[in-house]
């Protein structure tokens, strides 16, 4: 049963509805909706949850739920579906349980887990003689050490990403079931899958056979797009990874889900240019908010904003409205309306809810499969933080 989209679609309510903040005080809908999202107005919640509700009722028309998968897919040569149907049967299973777990008391950690994979994926490959990785390899989760500063110390990730614990967590039980036979790779793209299924996503199937990296340097985050990113920037990126313009409009959809630091933005509110402090392309009502959320200040520097403030917790169309609105939160997101091809792709997804579920599945499983480690290359580590 927990593999079939109801089961996510009740975690996700579930979870959206009850917040942060415990237990309810109300059996009034509208009550319990503005007493756990007090940033949200009773009418965009009803657009929120009619698109949560649209979601049920796709899912109901199916006739056999469990197996139904919104984007098939047979691996690109090295990856295969089901790779651990023999060796470790369980270990799809046990990493959605850890996930699940896990968003159960903390549900930023959804976007957390998206955002490590997209991370670990568009590091640098940098030595194909020796094959050592910097793809999708899990490098990512490897701790810096007394001699080398790793991925996941560098400005790009720390301290931003998390949800560590929650891959540690499901190695540790894949290893006491069977040793050595999960990466921490795999184990990575398992649990993002998840969480976009736990955000309201559609299911989606994962190739794996990744092998785990042994390399992993602070230097190599060049490569990641920053918030700063014109339009030139993040296509080129993007095609460095052989992700073309669509898959890159698409992908930028994950900021639905999840929170910012205030510096990663600030600079629009603030310093934009010498000739204005304020970014022109941001909406004034959306930047008045900002700035009382971020004040402009030292102490504004730990302070994070949802990247999504309409429906934050949910892997939606929102982003790609807000965007159309002016209120695209970095200057990445806005950026995608400066030219008409990227601009025609965001009205697109912001009207078509299914198509953009189906495309981002489609973009999530090619990005996961970005210059893999397989067969004899690489390793499978023990522990998640450290090589051999």
């Amino acid at each position: 049963m927990k593999n079939c989209p109801i089961y996510a679609i009740v975690i996700t309510v579930k979870l959206y509805i009850r917040g942060d903040k415990g237990s309810l005080s109300s059996t009034n809908p509208k009550d319990i909706a503005l007493q756990f999202r007090p940033s949200l107005n009773w009418e965009e919640l009803k657009m929120a949850l009619r698109g949560v509700l649209l979601l049920l009722f796709g899912v109901l028309l199916c006739v056999n739920v469990d197996g139904l998968q919104a984007v098939q897919v047979v691996g690109n040569g090295t990856l295969q579906l089901g790779y651990y149907r023999t060796t470790c049967p369980q270990a799809e299973s046990i990493v959605k349980e850890e996930v699940a777990k896990a968003l159960s008391t903390n549900y930023g950690l959804a976007a957390g887990l998206v955002r490590m994979h997209f991370h670990d994926c568009f590091v640098r490959f940098t030595n194909l003689l020796e094959s050592i990785g910097q793809g999708c390899d899990g490098s990512v989760l490897i701790d810096s050490t007394s001699n080398n500063v790793a991925e996941k110390d560098a400005p790009p990730n720390n301290p931003s990403l998390r949800g560590f614990e929650v891959i540690d967590s499901a190695k540790a039980r894949l290893e006491s079931l069977c040793s050595k036979v999960v990466s921490c790779a795999d184990i990575l793209a398992f649990a993002a899958r998840d969480s976009v299924q736990f955000s309201g996503g559609l299911p989606y199937q994962v190739p794996a056979g990744r092998k785990d990296g042994r390399i992993s340097q602070a230097t190599e985050t060049i490569s990641l797009p920053p918030p700063t990113s014109n339009l030139s920037q993040l296509t080129q990126m993007f095609a460095n990874k052989g992700l073309n313009q669509g898959e890159m409009v698409t992908l930028s959809g994950a900021h639905t889900i999840g929170r910012s630091h205030c510096s990663s933005f600030s600079k629009r509110l603030y310093n934009f240019n010498t000739t204005v402090s304020q970014d022109p392309s941001l909406d004034p009502a959306y930047a008045t908010q900002l700035k009382q959320q971020c004040p402009n200040s030292s102490v504004s520097a730990n302070l994070t904003v949802p990247m999504d403030p309409r429906t934050p917790n949910l892997l939606d169309t929102s982003y790609y409205s807000g965007i159309l609105a002016n209120r695209g939160l970095f200057t990445s997101d806005q950026t995608l309306l400066s030219n008409a091809s990227t601009a025609a792709l965001v009205q697109q997804n912001a009207r078509n809810w299914w198509l953009f579920q189906s495309k981002f599945a489609a973009a999530i499983i090619k990005m996961g499969q970005i210059d893999v480690l397989t067969g004899s290359q690489g390793e499978i580590r023990a522990n998640c933080r450290r090589i051999n």
